[in-house]
């Protein structure tokens, strides 16, 4: 996959039109004096735009050199025609003119220009002891809710980010993490080893200063968590599965994923696993299921291969609305958002008037929408980005413990449990030993808060966590350790990379926050140059309906329509053809409420009186009685 063929490579570059040009002019002007999330909605979004428009030009950098690392059409040895209409499992063939783009084992790529991310020195790595931040500034001293959200919610991004990207870690090169004076971490050494991230083979000089990573995941929006990175693992997941199915288990009327020897689910992405990820694996398998059966109902010669061919598409592209049009505006909850994410699906114009009247323009994204708009690239080969993965490090959302409540009898409570005894193999116990089904727990997650993003919010599960496979570990202590080692910038560099002003002191960052500003200034040795960006974010006063920082939505504003716009089967071969018109009316009349209720009716009328499936539910009368106790609830 490393050797470049003898044919010259696509350029990739993007400059902005004249009147995207004057939109950026224009709004570094205003947003001199007033930030973005403070002026009038729609004023607001244009100014996004032009921010997407200059990040387009000036924040997507490849990480391969010169030479067509991303393969040419014949390359692999596989005929791009069985694919014009199919996902191809390892992620091959989206770009038909560069196969080998945005699949397995393709390189992350870089929201700053690579002379920003050399590599740092150990002592870099060091500085300040990641331990040292962990403690002072990721425990959890209280648990501090988010209460816009739903634990739902916090589900959903796990969910989705095991969709995205997954490092390597190296079986041979560690860290050891001195541990600061009266730590209490086990091992009698006084150091925390943590593996490094496998660096791959450098190709050129500058890979030797400016190391790279591959993802061992599919970089599309494919739905590569359930189906799996390789055509080998997609076959193994849908078994003996008949009518293009995934395959499932059925125990005393409760369906189940497939189990492997260690009690955990037999699906694409299993890392990490616990009752949130058993529940949305479980109801997007259903979900691929129930498609399958419209499919061969309403097209009953097809062969099972197109059958599953189809459901895959229409089932990755319903997540890819969901989280678009639903989960974003839940934990953005921001006017101009709101208005930016649906217009990214369908247009300024409107999901009524898309409906009504199609695409109004043929290519333009703003008016019409992503989906249709025809595929594009801008200023480099499709890949996530390490930036990307840096912003979406969020175990803060993560309560300790979870209320369960029966939503067959009314709400009733029927258990609590802490966040360890639904992790790992033991994520189906309350569905085992309690007598509830996934209906009860999705709504049991649809009322619970999960916690808010801030410093001093990271569970002690965490940071004090037992893998099944041996390795005790601070999740806190790798999250630092990860960007750093990665050559992510720390903070003030990233906002200056990213167009924004650098904070200029302690207090500036934290927006007055006297308390907070003097931890920083002791923990960082009085230079607000070294803040981790990580810690930045989780310093900065927050844009009103924020769950997360504004300095971290720089990368969204790329990112979020980057994975639609760069994707084939979503910006361009968005048509009956390839997803049938039962598969196009599936996703574009469907939602969350709709997945939610089709597989467990029960949930059916709660679902009817609350607004969007990712904000707290409206709790069923049994469940009030639990208002003000001490549960997530």
């Amino acid at each position: 996959m490393s050797t470049p063929t003898k044919d010259v490579p696509k350029a990739y570059t993007y400059t902005p039109g004249l009147p995207q040009r004057a939109l950026i002019f224009v709004y570094k002007g205003i947003n001199k004096l007033i930030p973005w999330h403070k002026l009038p909605s729609y004023i607001g979004v244009l100014n996004i735009a032009a921010l997407r428009y200059e990040l387009r030009q000036k924040n997507l950098h490849d990480v391969y050199p010169s030479g067509n690392y991303q393969g040419t059409p014949g390359c692999p040895h596989m005929s791009d025609q069985q694919y014009l209409h199919t996902r191809h499992s390892d992620g091959l063939f989206n770009d038909l003119s560069a196969p080998k783009m945005g699949c397995a084992g393709m390189r992350f790529g870089r929201n700053v220009a690579r002379e920003y991310t050399t590599k740092p020195s150990e002592d870099d790595i060091m500085t300040p002891n990641p331990r040292l931040i962990s403690e002072d500034l990721l425990k959890r001293d209280t648990f501090k809710p988010a209460t816009s959200l739903n634990l739902l919610a916090a589900a959903w991004i796990q969910f989705q980010v095991h969709d995205w990207f997954q490092h390597e870690n190296s079986t041979t090169e560690k860290f050891d993490v001195p541990l600061p004076d009266g730590d209490v971490w086990s091992p009698s050494d006084g150091k925390m080893v943590v593996e490094k991230t496998e660096v791959d083979v450098p190709l050129d000089e500058t890979d030797k200063v400016a190391p790279a990573y591959k993802n061992q995941n599919t970089h599309w929006w494919d739905g590569s968590q359930i189906y799996g990175s390789s055509e080998a693992r997609t076959t193994e997941l849908r078994g003996q599965a008949k009518n293009g199915k995934m395959a499932v288990d059925e125990q005393n009327l409760v369906t189940f994923l497939p189990r492997d020897p260690n009690g955990i689910p037999e699906t694409g992405f299993s890392s990490n696993w616990w009752l949130g990820l058993e529940m949305l694996h479980t109801l997007f398998v259903l979900e691929h299921n129930a498609i399958c059966d419209e499919l061969v109902k309403s097209y009953p010669d097809w062969t099972f291969e197109r059958v599953f061919d189809t459901a895959r598409l229409v089932n990755c592209a319903l997540m890819a609305k969901i989280h678009t049009v639903e989960w974003t505006p839940a934990i953005l909850a921001h006017p101009a958002l709101k208005i930016s994410m649906e217009a990214n699906w369908w247009g300024v114009l409107g999901e009524r008037l898309y409906k009504l009247l199609g695409r109004v323009s043929k290519t333009s994204e703003a008016i019409s929408g992503i989906p249709g708009s025809g595929a594009e690239h801008h200023a480099a080969p499709f890949a996530l980005t390490e930036e990307f993965v840096s912003v979406y490090r969020m175990h803060a959302l993560i309560p300790d413990t979870i209320a369960f409540f029966d939503a067959h009898s009314g709400g009733a409570h029927k258990s609590t449990h802490t966040i360890q005894d639904v992790a790992f193999e033991k994520a189906r116990n309350p569905l085992l030993s309690d007598g509830l089904d996934f209906g009860d727990v999705l709504y049991t997650f649809g009322i619970n808060y999960p916690g808010a993003i801030t410093i001093n919010n990271m569970p002690d599960f965490l940071r004090d966590l037992h893998t099944p496979d041996g390795r005790h570990i601070d999740l806190g202590t790798i999250d630092l350790l990860r960007d750093r080692e990665r050559s992510v910038p720390r903070y003030n560099a990233f906002r200056r990379l990213f167009h924004m002003a650098a904070a200029t002191s302690f207090l500036a960052l934290t927006g007055g926050n006297v308390e907070v500003a003097e931890k920083l200034d002791r923990l960082y040795d009085g230079d607000v140059d070294k803040v981790d960006l990580l810690i930045g974010c989780m310093c900065e006063p927050l844009p009103k309906g924020f769950g997360f920082s504004d300095t971290a939505f720089r990368v969204f504003i790329l990112m979020a329509s980057r994975r639609l716009k760069s994707d084939r089967f979503i910006a361009g071969d968005w048509n009956a053809e390839t997803y049938s018109e039962v598969g196009m009316k599936w996703v574009q009349g469907g939602g969350m409420k709709d997945v939610l209720g089709r597989h467990f009716p029960v949930l059916r009328g709660v679902l009817e009186k609350s607004g969007n499936a990712f904000a707290p539910w409206v709790k069923m009368e049994g469940s009030m009685e639990y208002m003000g106790k001490e549960t997530n609830a």
